[in-house]
C-alpha cells in the first residue's frame, strides 16, 4: 500500500524543489498554447483494424428524443449520425428523416416556436462552450445569427407564446457575470433585463416573462432563489439566501407558492412546496434520491425522476393538487432489463410528453405519450450497421470495500471468458473507469464505449466513490474542500480490491488500469502518481494535474463553482497542492497516457503539458495527444475513434 507524505508542508516542498525549472503556463483555450506544440502533439494515426472496429461501434447511435411541433405532426432532434451533433426532422412517426443543419458547428435545439415557423438553436465551434443563438427558418431552410460573440456564453432562457421575443443570459459585460436579456426577433433589438454580478440564470417564468424567477449559483451545490418582476425591478428573495443548500425551484399553480427539489432537512432530495418560509413535502422520503423535475407550461403535472442507486424511473403528479398520477408504462425492449426511464419535453398544451428508455442492449427509444388518449407512439428508430446488439454485456451492481471497511458501489461489465465462475489460465485484464464531476455517477445502460473495451478482453468497471452524485446528500460532502484528503485513497483501494478478489484458478492477481474523463482524469493521474503501483497503466482524459494552476486559469464562470468543491487557491494553497498529482511525480511507476483537447475551458490545455513535461524532465515516460479542435473531451466522431483507440491499445499493450 502507498505510504503518503506525511505533511502538507513537505509535500508542497517536495512539489516546488521537483518543478523549480518547470514553464507555468496561463489562460486557456487554443490560443494560450503554440501552434508548434498543437503540431507536436498532434493525434497520431491508429491502426487500420482497431479504427474500423470502433468506427462500426460509434456508428450505433440513436436520435435525441427532441421537440414535438405545435402540431404534434413532426418531431425535431439532434443527431450525431454525420460525426458531429446536427438538427434533424422527421414528418411523422418512422418516417424518412431530413438533416435540417450541418457544418463543423455542433449544433442543438434550444426550442420550438410556438407558430411552428422556425426553431432556436444553439452553436457551438469546436469545444469552446460558447455557444451562440441562431433562427432557423424552417420554410426556406436558412438560419440567420441571433446572438454571437467571441468568447460570450449565450444561453437561451424561453420563447414568448407570440414567438416574438426571446430571453435569454449572456456574460458580454463580464466574464464571471451572466446578465439577463430578451430580444425582439423582427429587429434583433436587444434590451437589459437583469444585470447582476454572478452566474444568474433564468429558472420559470409568469405570463410570458412578466414575472422570472431567477437562480444565482455560488458554489457547485450552492444556489439562491428570487421573484423578479420585469417592470416594477423589484428582486424579492424566494429561498437559498444566506444558506449552503442546493435547491432546483419552479413556480407552483397558485401565487407565492413554489415546488422545491432539495435535501435540506433529509439525505436525499425529495419535492416540496414551498409557501410563507415553510417546505412542505409532497414526495415521501426514501433511501433514493429525486434528481430533477419539470413542469409543463400549463401547470397539468409533474414529471419527475427518480434515481435509484444508479437507476432511473419517473414519477408523475397533478400540478395542482400535488397527488401521484399513474406513471404510464412505457413499451420495452423484449427479454431486455430496463435501466433507465428519462422525461423530455411536454408540448405547450400539455398534452403530450417526450420519454426515453434505455437497456443494456440498444440505444435509448423515443416516444411520445398522449396523455388524453393513453397512447404511445415511437418516433424515430436508431441505427446500428453491422453490430450485433445482442453481444453488448449487461452491467453488473457489485462493491468493493476501502481499508476503512466502507462499501463503494461500482457497475461492472465482464466479457464471457471473464465471468465469476468461469476459470481461467491467465486472469482477465481490468480496466477501471471514474467518472468526471466530481459529483457525477457512473450508471448502467446502453454504453458503445464500454462495450469496445469488453470487446478487447477487458473487465470494464465503474466506481462511484465516496463524493458521487445519486446516494444522498452524506455521501456527496464527503470529499468537499480537505474532507478529500480523507477518500481520495478510494482509488487506490478499487485497484486492491479486484487484485485480492478476482485472481485466476493459479491464484494470479489481474493486471488493473485506470482512466477517466476530468475529474475522472484527475483520478487517474492521483492513481498514476500518489497511488504509483496500484495500477499497471493509465490513460488521463482532459484531468486537473494541479488544483491550483487549475483553479487559477479555469474559465471564469467555473472558477467560483470549483472553488466550494475544491478549495481557495489562495487560502487552501497547500492543501490543494497535496491533493495534486504534479506533487507526486518522482513516484510514477507505471506508464501513463494523457489526452487533452485544446479548447477546453473546464480543464486548461496547460494542465495536461504541466504534467508531461514535469515527468519528461524526470526522463518518466508519458505520452501527450492534444486535439487542436475539441474542448473538454472530443465531440467528433473521427477524433472519439482516435481517443479511445489509443486509450485501447496503450491498455492493451501494458496490461497483457
Amino acid at each position: 500500500m502507498h505510504k503518503p507524505i506525511k505533511s502538507i508542508s513537505s509535500a508542497v516542498l517536495f512539489f516546488l524543489m521537483s518543478c523549480s525549472a518547470m514553464a507555468q503556463y496561463t489562460g486557456h483555450g487554443a490560443d494560450s498554447v503554440s501552434a508548434e506544440t498543437l503540431k507536436k502533439y498532434a493525434p497520431p494515426s491508429l491502426d487500420v483494424t482497431m479504427a474500423n472496429k470502433l468506427k462500426k461501434m460509434f456508428d450505433v447511435t440513436s436520435p435525441g428524443m427532441g421537440m414535438l411541433s405545435p402540431n404534434k405532426k413532426t418531431l425535431y432532434f439532434t443527431w450525431r449520425v454525420t460525426g458531429i451533433s446536427q438538427v434533424w426532422k422527421i414528418d411523422g412517426p418512422k418516417s424518412f428523416p431530413v438533416q435540417l443543419t450541418s457544418g463543423n458547428d455542433a449544433v442543438s435545439i434550444s426550442e420550438v416556436a410556438p407558430n411552428g415557423n422556425f426553431l432556436i438553436i444553439s452553436k457551438d465551434l469546436n469545444g469552446q462552450e460558447n455557444p451562440g443563438l441562431f433562427r432557423l427558418d424552417l420554410k426556406t431552410g436558412f438560419i440567420d445569427e441571433l446572438f454571437r460573440k467571441s468568447k460570450v456564453q449565450a444561453r437561451f432562457s424561453f420563447i414568448t407564446g407570440d414567438s416574438e421575443t426571446i430571453y435569454f443570459t449572456a456574460n458580454d459585460k463580464s466574464p464571471d457575470s451572466y446578465s439577463i436579456y430578451k430580444m425582439k426577433l423582427s429587429d434583433k433589438s436587444v434590451e437589459s433585463v437583469y444585470d447582476g454580478k454572478g452566474a444568474w440564470y433564468v429558472a420559470d417564468k409568469k405570463n410570458d416573462g412578466e414575472k422570472l424567477l431567477l437562480v444565482k449559483y455560488n458554489g457547485a451545490k450552492i444556489n439562491e432563489y428570487y421573484d423578479y418582476d420585469t417592470k416594477t425591478k423589484e428582486l424579492k428573495p424566494v429561498i437559498g439566501q444566506n444558506e449552503k443548500e442546493e435547491y432546483d425551484v419552479a413556480y407552483g399553480t397558485r401565487n407565492d407558492e413554489f415546488l422545491v427539489l432539495s435535501n435540506k432537512t433529509s439525505d436525499f432530495k425529495r419535492l416540496y412546496l414551498f409557501s410563507k418560509g415553510t417546505l412542505k413535502p409532497v414526495t415521501p422520503e426514501t433511501n433514493f434520491e429525486i434528481s430533477d423535475f419539470s413542469v409543463d407550461d400549463k401547470k397539468t403535472r409533474v414529471i419527475y425522476s427518480i434515481n435509484r442507486g444508479g437507476y432511473s424511473e419517473i414519477g408523475v403528479l397533478d400540478a395542482k393538487t400535488l397527488k401521484p398520477i399513474a406513471v404510464p408504462k412505457l413499451p420495452v425492449v423484449k427479454g431486455a432489463r430496463v435501466d433507465h426511464i428519462f422525461m423530455g419535453q411536454t408540448t405547450r398544451d400539455g398534452r403530450v410528453s417526450i420519454f426515453g428508455v434505455v437497456t443494456s442492449k440498444a440505444p435509448r427509444l423515443g416516444y411520445s405519450y398522449d396523455w388524453a388518449t393513453k397512447k404511445f407512439t415511437q418516433w424515430v428508430l436508431p441505427s446500428a450497421p453491422e453490430v450485433d446488439l445482442s453481444q453488448f454485456v449487461v452491467s453488473e451492481l457489485m462493491t468493493y470495500e476501502t481499508r476503512d471497511k466502507v462499501k463503494i458501489p461500482m457497475f461492472v461489465r465482464f466479457p464471457e471468458k471473464c465471468k465469476p465462475g468461469v476459470k481461467t489460465d491467465q486472469s482477465c485484464p481490468v480496466v477501471v473507469h471514474f467518472h468526471g464531476g466530481p459529483e457525477g455517477q457512473s450508471q448502467p445502460g446502453f454504453s458503445t464505449v464500454a462495450q469496445a473495451f469488453v470487446n478487447e478482453g477487458f473487465i470494464y468497471v465503474e466506481p462511484n466513490v465516496r463524493g458521487s452524485d445519486g446516494y444522498g446528500k452524506k455521501w456527496v460532502d464527503l470529499d468537499n474542500g480537505p474532507l478529500r484528503e480523507n477518500v481520495i485513497t478510494d482509488i487506490e483501494d478499487a485497484s486492491i480490491w479486484i487484485k485480492k478478489n478476482w485472481k485466476d484458478q493459479n491464484g494470479l492477481p489481474p493486471k488493473v488500469g485506470v482512466m477517466g474523463w476530468s475529474y475522472g482524469g484527475y483520478s487517474t493521474l492521483l492513481a498514476m502518481t500518489r497511488f504509483a503501483g496500484a495500477y499497471e497503466a493509465g490513460v488521463a482524459l482532459v484531468g486537473m494535474s494541479n488544483l491550483v494552476s487549475f483553479l487559477n486559469n479555469t474559465a471564469p464562470y467555473r472558477r467560483v463553482l470549483r472553488i466550494s468543491e475544491y478549495g481557495d487557491p489562495v487560502k487552501d494553497k497547500d492543501a490543494l497542492m497535496k491533493l495534486s498529482a504534479v506533487t507526486y511525480v518522482d513516484q510514477v511507476k507505471a506508464p501513463l497516457m494523457i489526452i487533452q483537447g485544446a479548447n477546453d475551458p473546464r480543464v486548461p490545455v496547460g494542465e495536461a503539458l504541466l504534467i508531461h513535461q514535469t515527468l519528461t524532465k524526470k526522463n518518466i515516460t508519458s505520452q501527450l495527444i492534444v486535439f487542436a479542435d475539441e474542448g473538454h473531451g472530443s465531440a467528433k466522431k473521427e477524433n472519439q475513434v482516435l481517443e479511445i483507440g489509443h486509450t485501447i491499445e496503450f491498455l492493451k499493450k501494458h496490461l497483457r
